[in-house]
């Protein structure tokens, strides 16, 4: 796949990834948490202020009253997603007995991930008859060992986009992608202008000193 985040001038298609937040809320979310990004954070995204708080207050998060007992209040822009499971042990034992794995750096943590992630969700497919399937797992040439716990977890027309788009498999997992790069990679696009700041700072002072270099070695015979 061909990304546009890729390369030194690579960028978010903001767009796409404001439909992969789409395809998270609706789909991921009920067992993968995205616990290192904040809700004011998708402003980055180009949702508003407003969108963003709507979003937060969907949530509730234990708060600690006057008189010291916990109680349920909204979510705030400033508050991290929150986990679908109490804890790990949870998570575990509503899967089989392994928690399904946080995503906010799920690009990072493998390799080429953004096209592993790519090929995972558009890679199921029926078991050929040589492969022996462990009860319970599903049949995906792209996860390690082709055996994988997750069924396929997106379908045609899973999720209705608010901006039109079709939904297929492949739509959707590519808008996922771009959203799980952007978790995992949020200041993408300021460390790449800094990057070529840098760059043409460090050439410029390249030029200045070989000028300076060739103008007092001329005298030197």
């Amino acid at each position: 796949m061909d990304w546009s985040f890729d390369g030194i001038f690579g960028k978010y298609d903001r767009q796409s990834a404001q439909r992969g937040y789409q395809v998270y809320k609706e789909v991921c979310a009920s067992c993968h948490g995205l616990r290192l990004i904040s809700f004011r954070q998708l402003q980055d995204l180009g949702f508003s202020e407003a969108e963003t708080k709507a979003l937060a207050a969907e949530y509730n998060y234990d708060s600690i009253n006057d008189d010291g007992d916990i109680e349920d209040r909204p979510g705030n822009p400033s508050d991290r997603f929150k986990s679908p499971f109490a804890n790990a042990k949870a998570a575990a034992a509503m899967n089989n007995g392994k928690a399904p794995p946080d995503l906010s750096l799920m690009v990072k943590a493998r390799p080429n991930g953004a096209n592993y992630i790519y090929s995972l969700l558009t890679g199921y497919e029926s078991a050929p008859a040589h492969a022996e399937l462990q009860p319970g797992l599903n049949f995906n040439p792209y996860f390690p060992g082709e055996q994988i716990a997750m069924a396929a977890p997106l379908q045609a027309g899973q999720v209705e986009y608010m901006d039109g788009t079709e939904a297929t498999v492949g739509q959707m997992s590519q808008d996922v992608v771009n959203f799980l790069q952007w978790t995992a990679e949020p200041d993408m696009e300021k460390r790449k202008r800094m990057g070529i700041k840098i760059m043409i700072l460090l050439s410029v002072m390249t030029i200045f000193f070989y000028a300076a270099k060739v103008r007092i070695w001329a005298r030197v015979k």
